[in-house]
């Protein structure tokens, strides 16, 4: 089954009634019987007879490759093979969609994985040897796999999102991918006008995707995780094939120099605002390197305790209704409007991390801007993390193709 939105359900599609193994053999012909008539001298004598029976044809037999029909395993082909006959063509059929598959040399194999818990009913033609056409049937029941045994893929960003030129294509497996390569080879990303790019795994459970350079304005980007039942290792398999499709818009690019307290941002390559800003103080020094803005908030809630300082600390804040907020780092880093600090903007740093700016200038940036916008930050000897938030561009492209499991 193949689903197009993120919030798909994680549907269990298990039944657990076993298969009735239907075998039909073909009938035989009847055999038939002459009388002689009696010879002339032999008047009177009664007639020899003599009978002629034809070759009963063997019936046609079906084989398969499972063994047990109430519990068939879903990553290995099915195969049918006919004795008595030759295989003429074989049908696959199910509630959930046909399972393809060709005739060679005798033997039908499947192209396509089958669906855990599921029937799937066979119909097989076979052309007998005394010539005449003959249809075996048989049926069978995939093994039931609980939820526990299936990995879900979730994807950033949404289907029919527009994004910015720094977004990644984000996999986030809910149980651990094992074989990551037999993943991978199923994973595709595919762009109009076309960019390479490749898979960097940051752990067993997340795959990020981008191009060599930022996605170029106005790209068309598709996905599409072709993983429904297939073995991810350790008794676990994908439970649905998923895909998408978002598109790259306006490049909008904003560069932070937390030592000169200024903030450009660039739309399209051209200059478009300059601002005064205070980024992090000594001891919560905002990280240099590329981020990528991950969230936006019209309004969002800012408490110390969610970066681990306790409300006795004399540097723990409690802020109800910070404006303008466009998070860039999973530990917290925000760009936002902080009136509370305009007389150091442009020229003290003085927060705990975040980039602090006027009112207008906040609700100028945030009305430009959308989840992949690109935020580079120079300046500070704090370095930004791979795994903090959408940190993919801090990887030169040679180093970012060594993350692939197929590299």
């Amino acid at each position: 089954m193949r689903s197009r939105a993120l919030g798909s359900t994680h549907a269990a599609r298990r039944r657990t009634a076993a298969a009735a193994t239907l075998l039909v053999l073909s009938g035989g012909l009847a055999a038939c019987s002459t009388p002689s008539n009696a010879g002339a001298g032999d008047a009177g004598s009664p007639g020899a007879s003599a009978a002629t029976d034809d070759p009963k044809p063997a019936p046609v037999r079906l084989t398969t490759s499972f063994a047990d029909s109430a519990a068939v395993p879903i990553d290995a082909p099915v195969t049918v093979t006919a004795s008595g006959g030759a295989l003429d063509a074989v049908r696959v059929t199910s509630a959930v969609g046909d399972v393809e598959g060709t005739v060679s040399d005798g033997t039908w194999t499947s192209s396509t994985r089958l669906e855990p818990g599921t029937d799937y009913s066979i119909t097989a033609t076979a052309t007998r040897d005394d010539g005449r056409s003959v249809e075996r049937t048989r049926s069978f029941h995939t093994v039931d796999l609980t939820l526990d045994e299936q990995t879900f893929p979730s994807i950033a960003p949404l289907d029919g999102e527009t994004v910015g030129v720094g977004m990644p294509v984000v996999v986030t497996f809910d149980l651990p991918v094992t074989d990551r390569a037999l993943f991978e080879k199923h994973m595709s990303v595919t762009s109009q006008p076309a960019q390479k790019g490749s898979w960097y795994w940051l752990s067993d459970r997340e795959a990020h995707y981008r191009p060599a350079r930022y996605w170029r304005s106005g790209t068309a980007v598709s996905v599409d995780l072709d993983i429904n039942s297939l073995p991810a290792g350790n008794g676990i398999y994908g439970q649905e094939s998923r895909s998408i499709d978002f598109t790259i818009g306006d490049s909008v690019v904003s560069r932070v120099d937390v030592s000169t307290h200024t903030m450009r941002t660039f739309v399209n390559g051209e200059l478009a605002r300059t601002m005064p800003i205070s980024a992090g103080k000594a001891g919560w020094e905002t990280r240099s390197g590329t981020k990528v803005i991950i969230e936006k908030f019209r309004r969002k809630r800012m408490n110390a305790a969610t970066i681990g300082v306790d409300e006795s600390d004399p540097e723990y804040y409690d802020l109800s209704n910070v404006q303008y907020a466009l998070r860039v780092t999973y530990s917290g880093e925000f760009l936002h409007a902080a009136p509370w600090s305009t007389g150091s903007q442009g020229s003290a740093n003085v927060s705990h991390g975040c980039v602090g700016m006027s009112l207008a200038d906040a609700q100028w940036l945030y009305d430009r801007t959308s989840r992949g916008d690109v935020v580079e930050v120079t300046g500070s000897a704090r370095q930004m993390t791979l795994e903090n938030g959408y940190g993919d561009w801090n990887l030169p492209p040679a180093e970012w193709k060594q993350g692939s499991a197929l590299s």
